[in-house]
């Protein structure tokens, strides 16, 4: 580093090898240990954080004893090594001190709202409201810089993967497609507003079909939607586009970034080798979850064929009326007192929406449960083998209609896998989830049908002619990344067909008016040659929340807004001048 008036080297650059140096160094007061004649100051900065002490006979170092912590500070001094007794070995400059010769106060701090040193619990909006000081705090301070190497670590694979990097506008047009629009009102065009972008979908394909080959951007995407630990407003996303592609060409370049993060910010050896392609329909069907955690073993089965004809007639009757069977196993369970199995069906009632369970519990001495009651030997001998069951294992049963159970069973299986242990927190495991239905029922469309995804997906198979006569039978060509239950990333093959794009809007209740003015320049493009092309987009703040164990996205985002979409710092949202309203030619109406 080069040296200047503050410091000659950092809070974190000193060493044994210093012993004897006339050093400067600047930051902020971290601690202060008060030994009667000596005070010792932990001095901190971006890089760590060196012992400085000072003489408080010393007239020249004066007051330093009434200096508040987080006050700024330059410190003159010598290196010395600290006594054996006195090592640090938790800091990298914990060989040595700075015996301090003079000071100057950069910058004097208040009282602070919550304490900088430790971990002090503090409430997440008091935190928020002084990010600054939240940031300044190890804890979090290391969580930011973590991020940054891993969107550094992000670009230089990218790099070598020959990708190219560029950055698309934030300023676009709206679309009726996906979360609300942050909206933009336009100055000089009178009535009209741009959009901020939801992700840069349209323009990244454009990037193909101007002959760019392979894109990448970090991406700021805006998305106007309600806020859980998992969702933002504002969130930053790997970006990428390829074309003459297939779609593992595009799966094998996503694996290549996220196994490399893994391996170069994790424990390799905590990363299972496999990745599995698990098409949609057996994802619902065998993990309740089109984002299954493959670290919990348990898999649901449908045991509707064995439970049609039954004498358990709550089941067989509404099998009649549509409903199927699903069989969570629950191993081990057994010993369980008869409360834990009260609670699970609390659970299946209060957070499921359920009518209620049944169960088999398969002892030691033969099956057990009300459900046992009412089958035969070989209805549950059937049960047992299309469960998995072992001995000393439960298995309960969700019935339901088909979207509902399938669900209900994933979220038990959750809770099963926690509270039975059977997850290793440690592990990561990866997965694709492939062919998701192009469209779902949606009673608000005029079609009774939208889009599963988004509309720009190309058809999984499109050797042939459009056939839309049974439009919820088509499969879209969309893959999703998974880890550890959590997609991390999405994309799709692209339709590149403007008569198919018409045709899918239109099953949908698009015009062909409603696509040129909405999706005009990428209708356009396409009738002057696009390549076959696709693309994926991974989510860096859910990427390093798993890297880092965390589960709230807010704790890796530098300056979140809390819950309610509100940034308690900067004042945001805030009451617009009535001349920026008139700038841009609007008028509130009152909130009815």
């Amino acid at each position: 580093m080069i040296s200047n008036k503050y410091r000659t080297h950092t809070c974190g650059g000193l060493n044994k090898s210093n012993v004897g140096a006339t050093v400067t160094l600047s930051g902020w007061v971290h601690r202060k240990r008060d030994h009667g004649s000596l005070l010792f100051v932990d001095l901190r900065d971006n890089y760590g954080i060196t012992q400085c002490v000072f003489d408080l006979t010393d007239a020249t170092v004066a007051g330093i004893d009434k200096i508040r912590p987080e006050s700024v500070i330059t410190v003159g001094g010598r290196v010395v090594a600290r006594d054996a007794s006195a090592i640090n070995g938790k800091i990298p400059t914990g060989e040595i001190e700075v015996k301090a010769s003079d000071y100057k106060v950069l910058s004097e701090a208040d009282v602070l709202p919550f304490q900088v040193f430790g971990e002090e619990d503090v409430s997440e909006d008091l935190r928020l409201k002084h990010r600054y000081l939240d940031l300044r705090r190890e804890r979090m301070h290391g969580k930011i810089l973590f991020r940054n190497r891993v969107i550094r670590a992000m670009r230089d694979k990218m790099w070598e993967l020959g990708f190219s990097e560029f950055q698309t506008p934030i300023l676009g047009a709206t679309s009726p497609e996906g979360a609300r629009d942050f909206i933009v009102p336009s100055r000089l065009h009178h009535g009209m507003v741009y959009a901020l972008p939801q992700s840069p979908q349209q323009w990244k394909q454009m990037t193909q079909i101007s002959g760019f080959d392979r894109y990448f951007q970090i991406a700021p995407c805006m998305r106007d939607e309600d806020l859980r630990s998992d969702r933002m407003l504002e969130f930053y996303q790997l970006d990428l586009e390829m074309s003459f592609v297939e779609q593992r060409d595009v799966q094998e370049v996503c694996e290549a970034v996220v196994v490399s993060l893994i391996k170069q910010f994790s424990d390799a050896a905590r990363l299972h080798p496999e990745i599995p392609q698990i098409p949609y329909d057996d994802a619902m069907l065998k993990y309740g979850s089109d984002k299954p955690d493959l670290r919990n073993p348990i898999i649901i089965s449908d045991v509707t064929e064995i439970f049609r004809n039954s004498d358990f007639g709550v089941f067989a009757n509404a099998i009649r009326d549509g409903a199927v069977v699903r069989a969570v196993p629950a191993p081990k369970s057994v010993d369980k007192p008869r409360s834990w199995f009260d609670k699970v069906e609390g659970f299946a009632k209060d957070e499921l929406g359920l009518a209620g369970l049944g169960y088999i519990v398969f002892a030691e001495d033969g099956p057990k449960g009300p459900v046992a009651k009412k089958l035969t030997p070989e209805q549950i001998a059937a049960i047992r083998v299309a469960a998995g069951a072992d001995a000393g294992d439960s298995v309960f049963f969700v019935c339901a209609a088909p979207d509902i159970a399938a669900k209900a069973a994933g979220k038990l299986r959750t809770r099963f896998g926690e509270e039975l242990g059977l997850v290793n927190p440690d592990e990561f495991r990866l997965c694709w989830v492939i062919d998701f239905p192009f469209f779902e029922p949606d009673p608000e469309s005029p079609t009774g049908i939208a889009f599963g995804h988004n509309p720009f997906c190309r058809l999984l198979d499109d050797s042939h002619e459009l056939d839309l006569s049974e439009p919820l039978k088509l499969k879209a060509s969309q893959y999703d990344f998974v880890l550890n239950g959590q997609e991390i990333g999405g994309g799709s093959l692209r339709n590149y067909n403007p008569e198919n794009m018409l045709k899918l809007f239109a099953a949908t209740g698009y015009g062909e008016d409603i696509v040129k003015q909405k999706f005009g320049g990428l209708y356009t493009a396409f009738q002057y040659g696009a390549p076959p092309h696709g693309g994926l987009a991974m989510g860096i703040e859910r990427i390093v929340c798993i890297l880092l164990g965390e589960e709230n996205l807010r704790e890796v985002t530098m300056f979140p807004t809390n819950q309610r979409g509100q940034d308690l710092m900067m004042g945001s949202p805030n009451t617009p001048f009535e001349q920026q309203l008139r700038d841009v030619h609007i008028q509130f109406r009152k909130k009815n």
